[in-house]
Parts: structure tokens; C-alpha cells; sequence
């Protein structure tokens, strides 16, 4: 028996009652887990599949290297997040759907694990601007953020500061969020409502050209929909 904590990213119901579950955890980085009669009408574990909800699995151990671990116990290590707080849900499934994408190969790392633990908690407490934070500060852990250079503008595709603006770049101010954040400056406060599309597209955008094979998270629509 092996056991892994890990934030559950994404799952998909296989049959009936079981279910495969992509999380990414502490020991081991990203891992699919599959989890039978979690859809059984007795079974009280459905409300554990939530994004984000970190997980205690226990698991049999494989039989070849290509099967998947096969669940025996699975367990809540923190509160679930509200399901009726929809501002609360709406960001906890964009980040967690975000993150599926970009945490595919990504080995075990105890920062970034942190990260996301610390991320979450912010959210919990109403913090609707932990997101964006978060996924600037997840670039330097990849080692893909822009360079620092004086400058007050932000070039996406260059990936550093510059002295002037690009057009349809990011402006002064979404500009100064990114090198405050990149330069751990940045305290919580709340950003202006007609600057966080601009950021987010920004962030979005930045992911597309530097990371591999990244696309716009289907989730964004449904996180534009709450917070217009």
C-alpha cells in the first residue's frame, strides 16, 4: 500500500460507479488514480470530487507500469470548498482546469505544491484576485517568466519590460501588477474590476506563447460569466 496527497485537478465517471481522477501530488507530481463505487448510491466520498479538494489516497500497489493506481481508501485532508458560494466554485474549477493542462508532466515539487495550497486557502477566504497572483508566480517556478528590465510596459512576446508599449499589450498598470507580483511586492488588495480582464487575457496569452501546446482553459467562459 502507498498513500499520496494530492489536489484533485480533473476526473471523468468510467461506467457506472467508478471514476478516473488526475491530481497532482506531493510525492509524486502528477498521477491518475482510478476509483471504483465512488458513484454507488450509497457512497457519501461523491461531495470529494471537487476541484482543488485535497486528497489522502491510499492505493494498491501497480501490477505493470502502464496500469493506473487503483484506489483502496481515498480521504478529505482540508474543508471542501462551498459549492454554494459560486464566485468560490467558478474559480477553484478555472484554476484546477488550468492547471490540468499545464501540470501534465510536471515531477513532484514541494514549492509549487505549497503554492497551490496557499492559493486555495486565499480563495476560501474571498480572495477573488489569489488567481492571478498565483499563476504569474507559477511562471518563475517554471522558469519562464520575463525578465526584469527597467521599463514600465510588459512584452509578452519578448518576455521582458520595456520602456514603451506594444500595441494591444498590457498596459501601465496591468504592467506594474505583473512586475510587483514577479518582484514579490505585491500585497493583497483587491484589482480594479476594468484591469482584471486585461490581466487575465495577458496571463492567458503569455501561457500561450511560452508554454507547449497550451490553450484557453473552456472554464474562462463560465469565470467571465460570474464576475461580469
Amino acid at each position: 500500500m502507498n498513500k499520496f496527497s494530492g489536489f484533485l485537478l480533473s476526473y471523468f465517471k468510467y461506467g457506472e460507479n467508478d471514476a478516473v481522477l488526475h491530481c497532482f501530488t506531493l510525492e509524486n507530481g502528477f498521477q491518475s488514480f482510478f476509483l471504483k463505487g465512488v458513484y454507488s448510491a450509497k457512497n457519501k466520498k461523491k461531495a470529494y470530487l471537487a476541484p482543488l479538494n485535497e486528497l489522502l489516497i491510499t492505493v494498491v500497489d501497480k501490477k505493470k507500469i502502464s496500469d493506473l493506481h487503483l484506489v483502496s481508501k481515498i480521504e478529505c485532508l482540508d474543508d471542501i470548498l462551498p459549492e454554494y458560494n459560486v464566485k468560490v466554485s467558478s474559480l477553484a474549477f478555472f484554476v484546477s482546469d488550468f492547471l490540468h493542462q499545464v501540470l501534465r508532466n510536471e515531477q513532484a515539487n514541494t514549492l509549487l505544491y505549497q503554492e497551490i495550497k496557499e492559493m486555495k486557502l486565499l480563495i476560501s477566504d474571498g480572495d477573488t484576485s489569489a488567481h492571478y497572483t498565483f499563476l504569474i508566480r507559477l511562471l518563475k517556478i517554471f522558469g519562464i517568466s520575463p525578465l526584469l528590465q527597467d521599463g514600465n510596459f510588459l512584452n509578452i512576446e519578448k518576455a521582458e519590460f520595456q520602456k514603451f508599449s506594444e500595441e494591444n499589450g498590457p498596459n501601465d498598470e496591468v504592467s506594474l501588477i505583473w512586475r510587483m507580483v514577479l518582484e514579490e511586492k505585491f500585497t493583497p488588495q483587491k484589482i480594479k474590476k476594468e484591469s482584471r480582464k486585461i490581466l487575465l487575457d495577458s496571463i492567458i496569452f503569455y501561457y500561450k506563447i511560452h508554454f507547449p501546446d497550451f490553450h484557453t482553459p473552456k472554464s474562462l467562459a463560465i469565470l467571465t460569466q460570474v464576475f461580469e
